[in-house]
């Protein structure tokens, strides 16, 4: 443990009852399918997951068994939607109660040339009545949780009464679960990723929520890499959500799991490729291409001696159409050689 990490321990209180929503990682478009999602879960026992965002019309006209099927371990796993249709989110909604997720989750935040077409994400925080008579459709048709992830505003404008007019909206119909990216998202001239990145983090925003709704539970997201950044902002929100830090080093979920939960044991690494060994057999058999699931591992040994030697072996395209689930463990074996040649 650093030096770092220490001193940051000896100044932050510890968390006494952490909310079931303390750890969470974030939906990510092509990221978060349920072969990264059976991964974290073996990094974070307790941390909550979310699928890819799902459009309503996917699960209106495409394969429902694709879209919505996860392995029973990925539990709490919620499911996040993307629409404006009250009826269609209401039908999407009821499917994935029935396929068992934990949480429904709409999604407020995404700024993609597509929310300008008024189909979901960002451009509904300008809707807060609509997004409401959603909720309220999602809400007579489940018993879990229906949460939102949002944005703070819109394009250049950075009133704070406009991200607390929505969130009252919401509040009145019954959502307590809000999941707060804490910028802008600028449907105008910015790409997704530049959203990701160029509209200045406002956490002081952010927190002001948290004053003026008590009752509600708040899960900050944006810029948080670290657990020394987790661990300082969960002493003002409930919860903390990471994305890209858990796809680009993902052994940062660990991280932050020993800290909220010191008393829960984690697997060992050696635990985890014995557990993903036996996942990637089983898939391959099933006939997933190993790609699909090597990939999310990609980041797990960053700052580790032989991180090249693991990347390069497990994303190698020779290797992969190999399909035998082995690869693993050679990867592992290449790790654990270039960390013994670097203790002589």
């Amino acid at each position: 443990m650093s030096l770092q990490l220490n001193q940051l321990q000896s100044q932050v209180t510890p968390l006494t009852t952490p909310s079931p929503w303390a750890l969470c990682v974030a939906p990510m478009i092509d990221v978060t399918d349920r072969y990264c999602r059976y991964f974290h879960r073996l990094l974070a026992p307790k941390a909550r997951l979310y699928t890819e965002m799902i459009t309503t019309g996917a699960l209106a006209y495409g394969d429902v068994e694709r879209h919505l099927r996860f392995d029973v371990s990925e539990h709490p796993v919620a499911l996040q939607l993307g629409g404006s249709e009250p009826a269609a989110l209401a039908h999407s909604a009821k499917l994935g109660a029935e396929w068992g997720y934990d949480e429904i989750n709409l999604n407020c935040g995404c700024p993609s040339d597509r929310v300008l077409q008024g189909a979901f994400g960002a451009i509904l925080m300008t809707q807060a009545q609509r997004v409401a008579d959603c909720v309220k459709a999602m809400q007579d048709v489940v018993s879990v949780p229906v949460t939102l992830k949002h944005r703070l505003g819109l394009d250049y404008e950075y009133s704070y009464e406009f991200v607390k007019d929505f969130v009252a909206v919401q509040y009145d119909v019954g959502v307590r679960v809000f999941i707060v990216h804490a910028r802008n998202a600028v449907l105008k001239g910015l790409s997704p990723k530049a959203n990701r990145e160029i509209p200045p983090l406002r956490y002081d925003m952010a927190a002001q929520l948290v004053k003026d709704f008590p009752e509600a539970t708040f899960v900050l997201n944006g810029g948080i890499n670290t657990a020394e950044d987790s661990l300082t902002h969960l002493q003002q929100f409930n919860g903390v959500m990471l994305g890209r830090a858990a796809w680009h080093t993902p052994a940062v979920l660990g991280e932050i799991h020993d800290r909220i939960w010191p008393d829960h044991l984690r697997l060992t690494e050696a635990e985890v490729i014995e557990r993903m060994y036996g996942y990637l057999e089983q898939e391959i058999q099933a006939g997933t291409r190993p790609r699909q699931i090597t990939k999310a591992l990609l980041g797990w040994a960053h700052g580790k001696q032989g991180a090249r030697q693991w990347r390069r072996h497990l994303s190698d395209p020779a290797q992969m159409e190999r399909l035998d689930a082995r690869v693993l463990l050679e990867a592992w074996q290449l790790l654990q050689q270039a960390s013994f040649q670097a203790e002589q």
